[in-house]
């Protein structure tokens, strides 16, 4: 990239106190992930429309001119490029969704897992282009908030396993579900996951999730992103 600079990890607790501490310019920005999404978003000088919108930024940049520090959230755009990416290069039937040019997640149903930083940037990503979102979240209220701010439906958490979406459907899993150290957890079984035409995954630790295991090997699982 031809930047001079180094990507330091950072085990954080608190994250207003931690930008209390590590606020000098040393530091050209931030890289926010689970669970502070959310609380970072008060820490920052300026937020996205975008980001503001979805109450959520995981990208925080210091601005050199005066030093404020300005935030993004980034996943929205890039998990829903992932998705179609994966579409388009898998060439998942579109057998049953109405067809739509303008992408090819519109009018599909999209059920999400998980209703906090990254649930929310899929969410409303998945309303920008079209979709229909159902929501999936241990804490009701939570889902119950996020459906109704993107015109989606929520459902109770233990109803997941048993649901069973229209043809076409995605499922995404946005929860902390399978990340280390309980990387052997999966949000749903093998058995579920035959309703669902692609599978994202958001945790990146471990690489390969269970999730993504369990779903190796059929056409239509997405790769864990």
């Amino acid at each position: 990239m031809g930047y001079n600079g180094i990507y330091v990890p950072m085990l954080v607790d608190d994250i207003e106190e931690f930008f209390e501490i590590y606020s000098g310019s040393d530091f050209a920005g931030f890289s926010v992930g689970i669970p502070h999404k959310e609380a970072a978003i008060r820490c920052c000088d300026e937020v996205h429309p975008i980001a503001k919108s979805i109450g959520a930024v995981n990208t925080i940049v210091r601005r050199p001119m005066d030093g404020k520090l300005i935030s993004y959230n980034t996943d929205c755009e890039a998990a829903i490029s992932a998705i179609e990416d994966a579409l388009t290069e898998r060439k998942v039937s579109s057998k049953g969704v109405p067809h739509s040019t303008s992408s090819l997640i519109s009018r599909r149903t999209f059920v999400l897992i998980g209703a906090r930083g990254a649930g929310r940037a899929l969410a409303f990503g998945a309303k920008y282009e079209g979709a229909r979102s159902v929501i999936f979240n241990r804490d009701y209220k939570r889902a119950k908030a996020l459906a109704d701010e993107v015109s989606g439906e929520a459902l109770l958490y233990e109803a997941l396993e048993m649901f069973r979406p229209e043809t076409g459907a995605i499922l995404a899993n946005a929860s902390a579900i399978g990340m280390e150290p309980n990387s052997h957890q999966s949000p749903v079984s093998k058995e579920a996951l035959r309703a669902y035409h692609l599978v994202f995954d958001v945790v990146y630790t471990p690489r390969n999730t269970t999730l993504e295991g369990s779903c190796r090997g059929r056409s239509h699982c997405c790769e864990s992103c």
